[in-house]
Parts: C-alpha cells; structure tokens; sequence
C-alpha cells in the first residue's frame, strides 16, 4: 500500500513549492495551488522554460488566502492584501484566454526587478471555470493541466537508478508534485491508477505527465542545469503521445482533507498509456 510521504501547493505558477502537513483538496487541487500567474506586459504567462528565475521567488499564503508574501534573493520581501473583486483582465495561457484579477503596482514592480523583465501578478477570479483535458473530466487554476500531479517515489528512484555513474540524484523537486507517495515496490504504479481516495478527498486519472524543460532547472538557484532528466527519460520513458513522461495527473472527484501520512484505497487499476 503506497502512503502520501509528501504534500506540495504551489500558490504563484512556476515560483516555489511549498510543503505542508496538511491540506485541502478542493475541486480545483491543493488549496491555493496555483492561484496566481505571473503574465508579462501582453498578458501571456511567463514559465521557468523562458524565466528560470520563477523558481526562485518564495510564496507564503496568509489569512487564509486573503493576503500573499513573496520572497527571492538580494531583494526585500513584498506582502499584499489579495484582491479577489477588481477589475477582470484577459490573460494567455498555452493560447486559450482567461479573465484574471490584476494584484496592482507594487507586486508587479516587485517581480519585474526580479525577473529582469516588465510583469504582473494576476489571480483566478470566483467565477473562473476552467475546463480541463484528460480521461477524467475536471479542473484546475493556473496549473498546466489537471488539478493534481502524483509522483512515487519508488519512479523517482528508479529514475535515478538510471542516470549513470557521476551524476547526482535529481530532488524530487525538480519535478513539482503535488502528492509523493512511498510504498509501493515497482515504479510507475502511479500510470495504472485509475480511481483512488486519501485521506477525504478522491481522484480520477487524467493523463501521464509530460516533462518538458522546467524540469532543467535547478530549483533553489533558478539555474538551467540539464540535460537531465529529459536525457534519461528518452531512452526508456517516451509517450505514445509524444514527449517522455514521468509521473501522472489527476482530476479531483471529491473534495476533502489530505494529511501526510494518510494510504491511498485505489478503487480502479488500468493500462499505461505510455
């Protein structure tokens, strides 16, 4: 039986994770998971695959949601209230539209003298209804895909296993999961689940994740430090859908809570797609 050894939100896209003990699985994934998007001066969002330096800026939610802090090195910290109920503004992700709320001037400072480039914070509105894609229906914030990314760690380690003498084993960080689960002997357990509940909450399988190159960045320094993982995973993890694939994504089928420590009760096995 496999048990959640890890839980991860990560409130600003592509910034830093952070851990926790506890957390609630609402429809949408973590609580506060991908809330906010940092956009340039188009609207379009920016990703670790062109702002490395994303991985570097540490959020903490407060108040229940109702204020955010960011931190990153060499420069002061910024907080804010968050604003929920301003004016709607168009923002791009992957191409498809979106309406968001503005986080104002001082934040949006904030991140351009970090990232080195003009930016804005915006956050998902009440009302946002994004539809995700997978084999389950759902939906998610600001997140690539599908609410939730599951991760064991038993494919990590055989991951590792593969890499070849002289290089280091790559953190688990380096792949932004949201669940890492421990305790079951083969890798790639997570391809084949289907149906399964933790703790309060439950989850239908969407799709394999693709890794792309936001796994090339270390993630304490924002330093791009490939060619791993993506060398290794193209001999042995190439997906029928193109790219390779490490781990699997979900949609949540019930809300509920999720602590460290509590086992998964799968309900339904199938195929890999891989």
């Amino acid at each position: 039986m496999a048990t959640v050894t890890e839980l991860r939100y990560y409130p600003v896209k592509g910034c830093a994770g952070v851990r926790t003990e506890r957390a609630e699985v609402t429809a949408a994934g973590l609580a506060h998971d991908r809330e906010f998007m940092v956009v340039d001066q188009d609207g379009v969002f920016r990703s670790q695959r062109r702002d490395p330096l994303l991985a570097t800026v540490r959020p903490a939610v407060a108040e229940g949601g109702a204020r955010l802090a960011l931190a990153a090195p060499g420069v002061a910290p910024v907080a804010f209230a968050v604003d929920t109920a301003g004016p709607r503004r168009k923002v791009e992700l992957f191409g498809v539209p979106y309406p968001a709320v503005d986080q104002g001037e001082e934040v949006a400072a904030w991140l351009s003298r970090v990232l080195g480039a003009p930016s804005r914070l915006v956050r998902v509105p009440p009302e946002h209804d994004r539809a995700t894609d997978g084999l389950t229906p759902g939906t998610s914030g600001f997140a690539d895909s599908s609410a939730m990314h599951l991760l064991s760690r038993a494919t990590l380690d055989d991951f590792n296993a593969r890499t070849g003498e002289g290089v280091a084993p790559l953190p688990v960080e380096r792949f932004r999961p949201n669940l890492v689960v421990d305790g079951w002997p083969e890798p790639h357990t997570e391809d084949l689940l289907r149906r399964f509940r933790v703790g309060g909450a439950e989850f239908g399988y969407t799709k394999l994740a693709i890794r792309c190159a936001v796994t090339l960045v270390d993630q304490p320094t924002g330093a791009k430090a490939g060619p791993e993982p993506l060398r290794t995973l193209a001999r042995y993890r190439r997906a029928a859908v193109g790219g390779v694939a490490l781990g699997s994504k979900f949609a949540v089928l019930r809300p509920g809570t999720v602590r460290v420590g509590d086992d998964l009760a799968v309900d339904d096995w199938g195929p890999s797609e891989l």
